[in-house]
């Protein structure tokens, strides 16, 4: 099924990367503007120039922030600054790094992979994309024709036949150390051996992959690639057809998708002070206070148990929290958008978006004056209600990879905000060229 090939990989001049903090930075898509200007001061070399560049008072269509990054691309090239692999290589990413004080490494491979159309299900996506970034995206693939951070897809090895192919692999030379600076560090390794990568290609032609974090650049090469092919006769496979991905074995231990927290704010009052008597109607509710003892650790042993019935709510008193219990499953999947799964309407999620906040309390994200905010952080939630900045929060449990696939395997998408997969794989690390 999936097409996973070797590529000629382009990287820093290791002499660079002594204080791989200064050119390295996140992905596109995560990079406030602060800190944007914050990264252009650390190093002229920095990747935030390719990735996410400045954006001009005096900006026209022939200079802008996607012609001086693909003028910086080509001076780096020329300077060496960037070098180019002499052979073709699968890589091997040890990204380590540091949650909830525990240490973990996810191990993943970086290597090309042929693009294909959604319907195909050959690659599976779990969320929608908006428009903006991927009109973003396609323009910097034209000015610059390179994929400058990777797509995460997740892959099955159920047998460990990936793992145990490369398992020597794991104990060369690395091509990139990068020691750990606060917990998070990185190390690379390239696979030239063509058993090793002839092991790894026949292993995936087998399975599908799915998109983890990257729909919008996915969907972007896909644009990319209808334009090159109708505006040049290019037979056989092009560096176009295929797009740059960081694979990692859904079953991997250094998986981590954190829970994405609901926070509400804008609702009337009148709906604010009958929301417990709306929940009730469908949900058992246990009233508790934030500074309960044991509350917290009761909750926490709840976020990593299995699947229940329990939402946890903080809110609408400032110091309150509840506690729902779902009466009944069915009614509430009734007040589910009926073009969905089966398994879509029983995501927590999918029940607070669309049961909770659309149907019983009547609230329209985004319209008239209700706003949704969102948190990572658990503490951060309840604080944020406290303060009254917001007025409800709704604490999610982490959403499993193995979630994650079973949607996509039915051909359905989730909630948006559902899943943030931790941490992001860098820009600049491995780069892909596509000319």
């Amino acid at each position: 099924m999936s097409d996973v090939r070797p590529f000629h990989g382009v990287h820093y001049n290791l002499s660079l990367l002594h204080d791989w903090t200064r050119v390295l930075c996140p992905v596109y898509d995560i990079i406030p503007a602060g800190q944007q200007e914050e990264l252009y001061r650390k190093s002229d070399y920095n990747f935030v120039r390719l990735e996410a560049g400045r954006e001009l008072p005096q900006d026209t269509p022939g200079d802008n922030k996607y012609t001086r990054a693909a003028a910086t691309f080509n001076e780096w090239l020329s300077k060496r600054v960037l070098e180019t692999d002499l052979m073709p290589a699968i890589y091997i990413h040890d990204h380590y790094f540091i949650f909830g004080r525990k240490q973990y490494t996810r191990w993943g491979l970086i290597a090309r992979v042929r693009l294909e159309e959604w319907e195909k299900a050959i690659i599976r996506p779990h969320e929608s994309t908006l428009s903006e970034p991927k009109t973003d995206r396609l323009s910097l693939l034209w000015a610059i024709q390179a994929n400058t951070s990777s797509i995460l897809s997740l892959y099955e090895d159920e047998e460990h036949e990936v793992a145990d192919a490369l398992a020597a692999e794991e104990k060369g030379q690395p091509l990139i150390d990068l020691k750990a600076v606060d917990g998070e560090g990185h190390r690379v390794l390239a696979i030239t051996d063509p058993i090793a990568i002839g092991k790894i290609s026949s292993h995936m032609e087998k399975r599908p992959l799915y998109v983890a974090d990257g729909h919008h650049r996915y969907e972007s090469a896909l644009n990319y690639r209808r334009q090159r092919r109708a505006s040049a006769n290019a037979p056989g496979d092009q560096p176009f057809d295929f797009v740059m991905m960081t694979l990692v074995e859904v079953s991997d231990p250094g998986l981590l998708i954190l829970p994405t927290h609901r926070l509400v704010r804008g609702i009337p009052r009148p709906v604010l002070r009958d929301a417990k008597a709306r929940l009730g109607a469908f949900f058992g509710i246990e009233e508790h206070s934030v500074d309960e003892p044991g509350l917290w650790n009761y909750l926490d042993e709840r976020s990593r148990g299995p699947d229940d019935n329990r939402l946890v709510v903080v809110g609408p008193g400032r110091a309150q929290v509840l506690i729902l219990r779902l009466n009944d499953v069915r009614a509430v999947a009734t007040m589910m958008p009926q073009f969905h799964s089966d398994l879509y309407r029983r995501l927590e999620v999918s029940i607070i978006d669309h049961a909770i906040l659309e149907e019983l309390l009547g609230l329209s994200p985004d319209k008239d004056g209700v706003n949704l905010g969102f948190t990572y952080d658990s503490e951060d939630a309840v604080k944020r209600v406290a303060s009254g900045e917001f007025q409800l929060a709704f604490l999610v449990k982490p959403i499993r990879p193995s979630v994650v696939k079973a949607i996509a395997d039915v051909g359905d998408k989730m909630p948006k905000k559902s899943t943030y997969f931790y941490p992001k794989v860098p820009a600049g690390l491995i780069l892909s060229r596509l000319a």
